[in-house]
C-alpha cells in the first residue's frame, strides 16, 4: 500500500514536471504583445520568441527520449529540469531581442530533454492495464488542458505584473519538481551507452528534425527537401548500424504508427484552434490577455473532468480505439463550429459550444491515445517511444501553426485588396483556417477507424477485462 502511494505520488511530480514545459508554449503566445513593445522587435522577429523553443523543442526530443534508455530517465529528467530552470531565469532577466531568443532555445533544449522521458517513465512505474490507463488519464489531461491553462496564465501574469514573470514562475517550480523527483522517482540504471550510443544517427536525425521544423515555422518549404534527405540517411543508418540509436523494429508496429500519425493530426488541429481563436477574440472581439485567459478556462476544467475522472472508466470499459475514435469525432464538430463565429460573436453562443464540444472529445481522446502509442512497446525501448510520441506532437504543432495560420493570413490578405473591411477580412481568414483544422481532425478520426481499428486493442481490453 505504502508502495502504490508512493508510485502515485511520484506521478503527480512527473505531471508537474510536464505541466511546466507544457504551460510555457501557451503561456508565451499571451505575452509576446507586451515583449514586443518592450524589447522593441518587429513581426518577423517576434516569431523567433516562439520558434527558437519549437526548433529545439521538436529537434532534441527523439534524442532525448533514447538518451533516457541509454543512461537512465531520471537522470535526463533532472538534466533537463536543471536545463530548462536556468534558461527561464535567463529568459526572464533578458534586455534584448538577441539574449530572449538565445534563452528560448536554450529553454527548448531542457524541455526536451525532460518532457521526453516522462510518458516512458509513467509506463514503468504503472504496468497494470486499469492502474496505467487512470494515470495516462492525469498525464493526457495535463498535455492537452495544459495550453488553456497557459493562456490563463499568461493572462495574469502579464496584466498583474509584467511578461518577464512568465519565466520566473518556472524557478520555484523547476527546482521543487528536482528535489521531490530526487526522493520520489525511482532511479533505473538505463542500459548503457554502449548499448546505442550512435554518434552519426543522433547527428542526422536531430538535424533532420531541427531542419524540418524550422521550414515549416518559417514557411521556407523548400528545406523539407533536405530535411527529408537526412532523415533517408538516418533510416539508412539505423537499418545498417551494430548499435542503432533508434530500433527500426519500433515502427513495424502498426499501432505505434498509427497513434503517432494520429497525433500528429490532433495536435495540429488543436495547437491551431488555441491560436486562431485567441487571435479572432483579440483582434477581432477586443479582448484583452486576460479575458482571453479566463474564456479558455472552462475548456481546461472540461478536459480535467474528461482526463481524471471519465478518460480510464471509458478506456477500461469499451477499449483505446472506439474511446479515440469518438474523442476525434466531438473535437472535429467543435473544430467546424468556429467557422461559423461571425465579426460580432458572441461568447455563449459562438465560442462556448465549440470550446466545450473539444474539451469533452479530447479530454477522453488523449489518454486513450497516449494508452495505444505506448501499448506496443517493449519495455526497454519505452524512452525512445515516448520520445517519438512527443516529437510527433511537436511536429504537428508547428505544422498546424504553420498551415492554418498561412491560410489565414492569406486569405485575410486577399479580401483586403479587395476592399473588404479588416474585422470581415480577419474572420474570413480565421474561418478558413478552422475548417482546415476541423479536417486534419477528421482525418485523425480515419487513421484510428481503420488503422486503429478494434481488434489491434482487443488484446489490452482483454488484459483490462482479466485484471
Amino acid at each position: 500500500m505504502v508502495e502504490d502511494k508512493a508510485r502515485w505520488v511520484a506521478l503527480y511530480v512527473l505531471c508537474t514536471g510536464m505541466l511546466m514545459i507544457v504551460l510555457d508554449v501557451t503561456v508565451v503566445n499571451v505575452a509576446l504583445p507586451s515583449i514586443q513593445d518592450d524589447l522593441h522587435f518587429t513581426s518577423a522577429g517576434l516569431a523567433w520568441v516562439v520558434n527558437a523553443y519549437l526548433i529545439a523543442f521538436a529537434g532534441l526530443l527523439l534524442l532525448s527520449g533514447r538518451l533516457g534508455d541509454l543512461l537512465g530517465r531520471r537522470r535526463v529528467l533532472l538534466l533537463g529540469l536543471g536545463v530548462f530552470t536556468v534558461a527561464s531565469l535567463l529568459c526572464g532577466a533578458s534586455q534584448s531581442q538577441t539574449e530572449l531568443v538565445l534563452a528560448r532555445f536554450l529553454q527548448g533544449i531542457g524541455g526536451a530533454l525532460a518532457s521526453a522521458v516522462i510518458l516512458g517513465m509513467i509506463v514503468a512505474l504503472f504496468p497494470e492495464p486499469a492502474a496505467q490507463a487512470k494515470a495516462l488519464g492525469v498525464y493526457g489531461f495535463v498535455a492537452s488542458a495544459g495550453g488553456a491553462l497557459g493562456l490563463l496564465a499568461g493572462g495574469v501574469l502579464t496584466q498583474v505584473l509584467n511578461w518577464h514573470w512568465i519565466f520566473f514562475v518556472n524557478i520555484p517550480i523547476g527546482i521543487a519538481t528536482a528535489w521531490f523527483a530526487v526522493r520520489l522517482v525511482p532511479d533505473d540504471q538505463g542500459l548503457g551507452l554502449r548499448a546505442g550510443a550512435d554518434a552519426l544517427g543522433a547527428v542526422l536525425i536531430t538535424a533532420s528534425l531541427m531542419t524540418a521544423v524550422y521550414g515549416v515555422v518559417t514557411s521556407a518549404w523548400w528545406l523539407l527537401a533536405p530535411a527529408a534527405a537526412l532523415l533517408a540517411g538516418f533510416v539508412w543508418r539505423q537499418a545498417t548500424a551494430a548499435k542503432p540509436l533508434i530500433p527500426l523494429e519500433l515502427f513495424r508496429s502498426r499501432v505505434t504508427v498509427g497513434s503517432n500519425v494520429v497525433q500528429v493530426l490532433t495536435v495540429a488541429g488543436m495547437f491551431g484552434m488555441f491560436f486562431l481563436c485567441t487571435l479572432y477574440v483579440q483582434r477581432v472581439l477586443g479582448w484583452d490577455a486576460l479575458e482571453i485567459g479566463l474564456g479558455f478556462l472552462p475548456t481546461t476544467v472540461i478536459m480535467g473532468v474528461m482526463s481524471l475522472r471519465v478518460s480510464d472508466r471509458v478506456v477500461s470499459r469499451y477499449g483505446g480505439q472506439p474511446t479515440l475514435l469518438v474523442g476525434t469525432l466531438l473535437a472535429t464538430v467543435g473544430m467546424a463550429l468556429f467557422t461559423i463565429a461571425p465579426v460580432d460573436g458572441v461568447y455563449l453562443v459562438h465560442v462556448l459550444p465549440g470550446m466545450t464540444l473539444l474539451g469533452l472529445g479530447m479530454g477522453v481522446a488523449f489518454p486513450a491515445l497516449m494508452a495505444l502509442a505506448m501499448s506496443d512497446v517493449s519495455p526497454e525501448d519505452a524512452g525512445i517511444a515516448s520520445g517519438l510520441v512527443g516529437t510527433t506532437a511537436e511536429a504537428g504543432g508547428a505544422l498546424g501553426l504553420a498551415v492554418l495560420a498561412t491560410l489565414a493570413n492569406t486569405r485575410t490578405g486577399t479580401l483586403t485588396g479587395r476592399g473588404v473591411g479588416e474585422l470581415q477580412a480577419l474572420t474570413s481568414g480565421y474561418h478558413l483556417a478552422f475548417g482546415v483544422g476541423a479536417l486534419m481532425l477528421l482525418a485523425a478520426a480515419g487513421v484510428v477507424a481503420t488503422v486503429l481499428r478494434p481488434k489491434v486493442d482487443a488484446e489490452v481490453l482483454t488484459e483490462q477485462v482479466a485484471a
